[in-house]
């Protein structure tokens, strides 16, 4: 769910892989303890050369070892996913993600191999090991991390601030309801107290994080007074979680600034352009963007704009991720999927015309977010001793980055939680 434009809502080959047994030439169960990755051309992070032909070794969820074929010796008897042709890379979070669909209900209770598939068509289809919820149910979230965590079904590990907080009259539950959208999504606040104590009782349910709508307009344009933005920030930072802001406009994008905001979901194509100083105090801040570029695209379809009026408005956001970025902004990927389309192929391509090249976009899926949400000690390269969280691409998005969809396995601790046909 997000905030409207104007009328309408702006809420929210190649080889294959084989599996072998080395021994018998049977395939591994899909949870083995020991796998062999090999031959695939390994990206282990954005910063470093690839490795042709290379091993990586996994014993319980874990990278043992990574290396050129001859150089890493293969245990006896374990399980070898032959990935020869094809490009291996730590797995990708998505950072803006949504269960808000009405076919999320009742989480607890969708029969297991309904909620695997759904999660498959989302999220690990693309690539996805880690995802960031950024504005849900509570409820409904968290059982699927469970039946996920508990190893019922296959999914990303899932972080989430639960339900969204919202000035008062901004996005009321009911209008949610009329959209589409399961209504227990947002908390509405008045007072600056209310506020505080709102994010209070986020942090104690075990949010991963606070997320706030700054600004938004429904049928009117509503604004978070800045004091209130502060107030919860501070809450937020005092229970050692980040907040998350939905700018929308010029006075949400300042009031995230100034209150200290984290983390933005958004860029904010009705603010224009980013202003140098404005540059100058988000970086200072050390706040990281999510562009959620192909959303404006999207927006501008569901309001009917003439193309030319498309076409400045997806511009402005393609030119704020450029000018961040190139400032040495930190760019974290997400496509506010569940309220969007699933496929983020365009989001890449659009990061490509923003002026990020390759490496940079594969930093904003792997290194960039597993730093920002800390977990940089385990998660985001391949290297001995991090998840074996991966992600096996038909085709090399160096070349190409629309390649970054063309998913052949996904795998999570080692497991492998998604496979093309």
């Amino acid at each position: 769910m997000k905030k409207r434009i104007s009328a309408t809502v702006l809420l929210f080959m190649g080889c294959y892989c084989t599996v072998s047994l080395l021994v018998k030439g049977q395939p591994p169960p899909a949870n083995a303890i020991d796998l062999t990755i090999v031959g695939a051309r390994i990206y282990p992070s954005p910063t470093q050369k690839a490795i042709d032909n290379g091993v990586v070794l996994i014993r319980n969820g874990r990278i043992t070892a990574v290396g050129q074929r001859g150089h890493v010796k293969i245990p006896p008897h374990s399980r070898v996913l032959d990935c020869t042709g094809l490009t291996l890379m730590s797995g990708f979070w998505n950072s803006h993600v949504h269960f808000i669909e009405p076919k999320w209900e009742n989480s607890s209770t969708i029969p297991a191999s309904t909620l695997s598939h759904q999660l498959q068509e989302m999220l690990t289809k693309y690539g996805f090991s880690t995802v960031f919820d950024t504005g849900s149910s509570w409820l409904e979230t968290t059982a699927i991390r469970r039946r996920i965590e508990s190893g019922e079904i296959n999914g990303p590990r899932i972080f989430t601030v639960g339900e969204i907080l919202s000035a008062r009259g901004g996005l009321t539950p009911d209008f949610i309801r009329r959209i589409g959208f399961l209504p227990n999504i947002v908390i509405e606040i008045g007072t600056l107290e209310e506020g505080a104590e709102r994010a209070r009782q986020q942090i104690k349910k075990g949010v991963d994080g606070i997320k706030i709508y700054a600004a938004t307009t429904v049928e009117d344009l509503v604004e978070m007074p800045p004091g209130v933005v502060e107030a919860i920030v501070r809450e937020a930072h005092q229970g050692g979680k980040l907040a998350f802001a939905h700018p929308y406009n010029a006075h949400g994008l300042e009031a995230s600034i100034n209150g200290g905001v984290d983390v933005l979901v958004h860029t904010i194509p009705n603010a224009g352009k980013l202003s140098q100083d404005q540059i100058a105090r988000m970086k200072r801040s050390r706040i990281s963007l999510i562009p959620t570029l192909k959303l404006w695209k999207v927006e501008a379809g569901r309001e009917n704009m003439s193309a030319d009026k498309a076409e400045t408005f997806v511009k402005a956001g393609v030119d704020q991720l450029r000018e961040y970025s190139q400032a040495g902004g930190q760019i974290i990927f997400g496509t506010d999927v569940g309220y969007i389309d699933y496929d983020p192929t365009e989001e890449y391509v659009f990061m490509e015309r923003a002026g990020m090249n390759f490496q940079q976009i594969l930093e904003s899926l792997t290194t960039a977010p597993a730093k920002r949400f800390g977990l940089s000690n385990r998660a985001g390269r391949i290297a001995r001793g991090m998840d074996a969280d991966l992600v096996v691409l038909i085709r090399d998005p160096a070349m190409d980055v629309r390649a970054f969809s063309s998913v052949r396995y996904t795998l999570r601790a080692g497991k492998i939680i998604y496979q093309s046909n």
